[in-house]
């Protein structure tokens, strides 16, 4: 969908491209973008194929260059669909400068943009190009910080699920918030060398305050780059002790059944043993007595078993309670520490 926006006393309104006043710098804003709409923006604006094809590739990198005419600015920006298998990733925004008209692209929807054309952001002149792209920037790193945060959350949130039970479900999210973060911090890596670009660019002329706004921008790039990497580290090591649980569970399981199989292999050999065509012991005794013998072997058995299986339950429980006495007792340490800090300020 295009749609064409100019502004009037700090304010974007919408209009038609029969009502466009040449006078004014235009917006033209295209989103969720159709075949036909891009050749129609290559056709009127005299954009290269090359550039459009760039623009709608979602694996495309920031990046500045001069095209035939225009300057071409590519950065990465966040995106949230609830309904995607990763919930949360970068996507590539176009922005074409030429003469007195500025144009988006998009190959989805994006909020930034929608946040620009509903009048959320504050001093933006359409009149000052260069300022506009730094303000999609430093609204992207916004963006960036706040999925950031909600990919934390939801982390935490997963994880309390499954310290109770353990899904497949569950593992997946997990891999998707992973997922998310590694195209975030790749995003934003990104982003910060087209930071850097623009300082030392000669494409587009920045005024002393637009390249203080750049730093600013770039700070807060940075602050987004160290979060992505430590809730990733976070992430992997949380997956990482998970996976650990998993595999001890399993051992215990197995553990139990060695046992069962242990047990078992007695009485089975016994009556495979003595199945073979050969004369039984206790054949000239009553049929009463072989059915008492055989209840005998059976019961033994049960109560193997279940005292083998006994003993490593009371194995892991002593290990509980050691572990909470240690527990207790650091926070008796940590209580008396305390108060011996109370004391010294006091005595001061």
């Amino acid at each position: 969908m295009i749609t064409y926006w100019q502004q009037d006393d700090g304010q974007f309104y919408k209009t038609k491209k029969e009502e466009i006043n040449s006078k004014k710098p235009l917006w033209i804003d295209a989103r969720n973008v159709t075949r036909d709409e891009t050749n129609q923006l290559q056709e009127d604006y005299e954009l290269e194929q090359d550039h459009i094809l760039d623009i709608l590739d979602p694996d495309e990198l920031s990046r500045m260059e001069e095209g035939e005419g225009y300057i071409l600015t590519i950065v990465r920006v966040p995106v949230y669909d609830p309904a995607a298998e990763t919930p949360y990733f970068a996507v590539p925004v176009g922005i074409i400068i030429k003469g007195k008209t500025i144009i988006t692209i998009c190959w989805t929807d994006c909020e930034i943009l929608k946040d620009f054309g509903n009048n959320r952001i504050k001093n933006i002149k359409l009149t000052d190009f260069p300022s506009f792209i730094v303000q999609i920037m430093n609204r992207a790193n916004l963006n960036f910080l706040r999925y950031l945060k909600e990919i934390n959350r939801r982390s935490t949130s997963i994880q309390n699920e499954m310290r109770m039970e353990i899904e497949n479900q569950e593992i997946m999210l997990m891999l998707g918030l992973e997922k998310s973060l590694v195209y975030f911090s790749t995003s934003l890596k990104s982003n910060a060398l087209l930071l850097q670009k623009m300082k030392s660019t000669k494409l587009i002329k920045f005024d002393d305050e637009d390249i203080d706004f750049v730093e600013g921008v770039a700070i807060d790039n940075r602050q987004a780059i160290e979060m992505a990497d430590t809730y990733t580290d976070i992430l992997f090591g949380v997956m990482d002790a998970f996976s650990s649980v998993t595999s001890n569970n399993l051992n215990i399981v197995m553990k139990k059944l060695a046992i069962i199989n242990l047990v078992m292999m007695a009485p089975t050999f016994v009556t495979s043993f003595f199945g073979m065509n050969f004369k039984l012991p206790f054949e000239t005794m009553p049929g009463y007595w072989a059915v008492t013998m055989a209840t005998i072997l059976c019961v033994i058995s049960v109560f193997l078993s279940v005292w083998l299986l006994n003993i490593n339950k009371e194995k892991s429980e002593a290990r509980k309670r050691a572990r909470k006495l240690s527990r207790k007792q650091r926070q008796k340490i940590r209580y008396e520490t305390r108060k011996l800090k109370k004391q010294e300020r006091k005595l001061k």
